[in-house]
């Protein structure tokens, strides 16, 4: 045989010339969830070492984090029922412990880049994303309320909006916003294809939101769908978006992949709650190593064309790295 394929895999040395695809800590984006108070570190048990924290704990977290190499978190408020309704208020209160949050932050690590979640249902008597009246969840009055909610957000020093809410128009509108107070140097994240899926069952547990009556189908995608994807991330495009995301990845590679070679600009991916629960709660019960499980199935998602990853395992994989 003249080609030898296993000629490029007979060491390690030779395997990491020819490797393709590397993550590093410069394509991982931090989840972080927090909450009102003091000392607080709380794990969220369907989440398996991911936790809820208050604004001194989570300095701690950052801190670490950014010794690993870590420039990236996206930001989560777990808001009190009692502050709550249906117009999500709570939400650009100057009272509103996450804008405060968020300040003390960047206060403290300038550096750092954050992302925001900008939809109503963290603050929303209704659990939905939008707002609700009869039963139905209305897009263009929720955009007003998207639009407050994202100008608080820049004004208390949030580097990139993350409308998470997939109401039609909504990325143009927080652009316009945005702009006319002149944050014009804030970016978005866009959610452009977020699937009604169902492994975000972790998530809901961690900011214990979630819809009082219905679901999410009317707004978030099928998953049956492609073409959708791509339409939805060329419109976030054109609306002024600068970043693009698919949400789940790992069930999602194709989407990825599509998104990726239809746009310029880029494009991450979020490893969701129950993706990284799955991967786990397979390694508690012996079925796969979870170290080499976590690196599978960050690669997997790079390699499928993401530009950034956001998942729960980036502060564990970077330990890992370092052993």
């Amino acid at each position: 045989m003249l080609i030898r394929p296993r000629r490029n895999r007979k060491s390690k040395a030779i395997r990491s010339l020819v490797k393709e695809t590397q993550v590093t800590a410069n394509d991982l984006i931090f989840p972080l969830f927090l909450e009102d108070g003091n000392n607080i570190k709380r794990e969220i048990k369907s989440l398996q070492g991911t936790y809820r924290y208050s604004i001194d704990t989570a300095l701690k977290e950052i801190e670490e984090c950014i010794e690993l190499g870590l420039q990236s978190f996206i930001l989560f408020p777990a808001v009190q029922e009692n502050l709550k309704d249906k117009i999500a208020s709570y939400s650009y209160s100057d009272k509103n412990f996450y804008l405060q949050y968020i300040r003390k932050i960047k206060e403290t690590f300038p550096e750092v880049n954050l992302i925001s979640d900008v939809a109503m249902d963290p603050y929303s008597s209704d659990g939905h994303d939008g707002f609700v009246e009869n039963g139905k969840i209305l897009n263009d009055e929720t955009l007003d309320i998207l639009g407050k909610m994202s100008i608080a957000q820049a004004n208390a020093g949030i580097d990139m909006i993350g409308p998470s809410d997939m109401m039609d128009g909504r990325v143009q509108f927080i652009r316009e916003a945005l702009d006319n107070e002149g944050f014009t140097e804030t970016s978005i994240m866009s959610y452009s294809a977020k699937y009604a899926s169902a492994l975000y069952g972790p998530f809901r547990d961690a900011l214990e939101s979630a819809p009082k009556a219905g679901d999410k189908k009317t707004y978030q995608m099928d998953p049956s769908n492609r073409l959708e994807a791509i339409k939805e991330a060329l419109l976030d495009e054109q609306e002024g978006a600068d970043f693009l995301m698919v949400k789940p990845a790992m069930l999602y590679l194709d989407i990825i992949r599509e998104v990726k070679n239809e746009t310029t600009l880029p494009v991450s991916a979020y490893q969701v709650s129950g993706e990284c629960a799955m991967i786990s709660a397979s390694a508690n019960n012996g079925w796969i190593n979870l170290e080499q499980g976590i690196s599978e199935s960050l690669t997997c998602i790079k390699r499928a064309g993401a530009d950034a990853i956001i998942t729960y395992f980036a502060k564990q994989y970077l330990q890992n790295l370092r052993k």
